[in-house]
């Protein structure tokens, strides 16, 4: 299997001779599928054998990536979304493997953060001819004591209630109106939780405070390019916490045609704080999404794993 370089020495992929791809079909109004033949010649291209593998569900991903890490694949690439990327990463972490992106999904903020264009054959044909970097994760741990990691956005409040319908009734919306629309339909029917957030590093007593989005980021942006932390990286070993106390009704109306066609937002109210590690509150307790996945419930406890795993990525150069 090949031996991963260190940080200061570049892995580019003539050193990969065997790679696997596993494709979301149902990911970007099932784009995905369309892609196969692309996928396979960017590869051979390359000059690395490649294995297609479609997958049916997160579980039956996981099953598979696992096999392949196992059968001696060094470079595995995740074809559709945020939520198919994570799978992949849950799967392989902790394994001498290097990960990459093809994004054909509705998000793709992971991607994104990297430097990878939009398009996703663009995106594959740089990865292939560009270098791993070491990247952080967010681990999260759920009040059912399940532990998984997330790469981008996660969190509590109008956000998680979103990702539910932006997974169900507006999965096959374009891109960011896809989370917009689940946003706003979400809203109507989302009332404040009170929500009491401790950090690692603050000792002082905290309170419980009315709010509509408790979220931890690790991407400057999520929801398909909506810029909620933009001075957030991809390994610099910290997240950014953003805390909502609340959304009226005029304020997300003055919001949306920014928020819809340059994923910018300014709200009042809004607050931001750098954490390495904090645990999140709610009362009732509430679902948490991370990567647009309902994980879990709360209480949920988060923390960056700095470095965690490495990605192809545009080389230096070029970002």
């Amino acid at each position: 299997m090949t031996t991963l370089a260190q940080d200061s020495e570049p892995t580019h992929t003539n050193r990969f001779n065997r790679a696997a791809v596993f494709v979301n079909t149902q990911s970007g109004r099932r784009r995905s599928r369309a892609l196969l033949p692309q996928i396979g010649l960017a590869f051979r291209t390359s000059g690395i054998d490649c294995e297609i593998l479609q997958t049916a569900s997160a579980a039956d991903l996981m099953n598979q990536a696992r096999h392949q890490v196992r059968a001696g694949a060094e470079l595995l690439f995740a074809a559709g979304g945020d939520g198919t990327l994570q799978g992949l990463v849950n799967s392989a972490f902790g394994q001498n493997v290097v990960l990459g992106i093809i994004p054909a999904g509705g998000g793709n903020d992971f991607a994104r953060a990297l430097g990878l264009p939009r398009d996703p054959l663009a995106a594959l044909k740089m990865a292939l001819s560009g270098e791993s970097r070491a990247v952080d994760l967010v681990k999260v741990r759920t009040g059912d004591g399940r532990e998984c990691f997330y790469l981008g956005g996660g969190g509590v409040g109008l956000d998680a209630a979103a990702a539910a319908y932006a997974g169900g009734p507006y999965r096959n919306f374009p891109g960011r109106m896809r989370y917009v629309a689940a946003a706003l339909r979400a809203y109507f029917s989302y009332q404040p939780r009170r929500v009491r957030v401790t950090f690692e590093s603050d000792d002082t007593d905290q309170v419980w405070q009315s709010a509509v989005l408790a979220s931890t980021l690790n991407t400057p942006t999520f929801g398909a390019g909506i810029r909620l932390a933009p001075g957030a990286q991809i390994d610099d070993g910290v997240l950014e916490f953003i805390f909502l106390e609340e959304l009226r009704f005029g304020q997300l109306l003055r919001a949306l045609p920014r928020l819809a066609l340059q994923g910018s937002i300014n709200l009042p109210g809004l607050h931001t704080r750098s954490a390495r590690k904090l645990r999140i509150e709610v009362d009732p307790p509430a679902a948490f999404q991370g990567d647009g996945e309902l994980l879990g419930s709360s209480p949920v406890e988060i923390e960056i794993v700095p470095r965690a795993m490495r990605f192809l990525a545009p080389r230096a150069a070029a970002r």
